[in-house]
């Protein structure tokens, strides 16, 4: 069996607007590191926020079968708690098809940014991962009108 790209030519236009959620766990050092402003490539956050926004955009490289979109709205959602980060985004525009795919992409990749920065804090003595955790990937809310 093939691929195919769903047909959504005779689907009419509307406002799409999907939020994802996502959290990655780290240790307590780790949020603190951040807090203070001494995570030796930057500000996690930040990267968070950017990176979150250019995956809206790259979503149809990534995701094969995804319809390129004209998004109208990004907005995205970082806060810090004692041992994790989270990451919300919502995504929006006047389309035939639905944002969802954009919004868990931009979580996605906005919480391996903040991995990337902060790995060589989360590293045990064998340079592994043990409390280090992407998780809860998930659509919160969805709507069209």
């Amino acid at each position: 069996m093939g691929f195919r790209q769903i047909d959504v030519s005779q689907k009419e236009v509307s406002f799409r607007k999907a939020t994802a959620y996502g959290r990655i766990r780290l240790r307590r050092e780790t949020i603190s590191l951040i807090k203070k402003g001494k995570v030796e490539k930057g500000d996690p956050v930040s990267l968070a926020e950017m990176t979150g926004i250019q995956a809206v955009k790259k979503t149809p490289d990534l995701l094969a079968l995804c319809h390129p979109l004209k998004v109208e709205s990004t907005e995205v959602g970082v806060r810090l708690k004692p041992e994790a980060i989270e990451v919300t985004v919502t995504v929006s525009a006047h389309e035939k098809t639905g944002v969802e795919m954009e919004a868990l992409t931009a979580v996605s990749v906005a919480l391996l940014n903040i991995w990337d920065m902060v790995k060589q804090y989360e590293k045990d003595k064998e340079g592994q991962y043990p409390s280090t955790l992407i998780e809860s990937l998930r659509v919160t809310r969805k709507s069209k009108s």
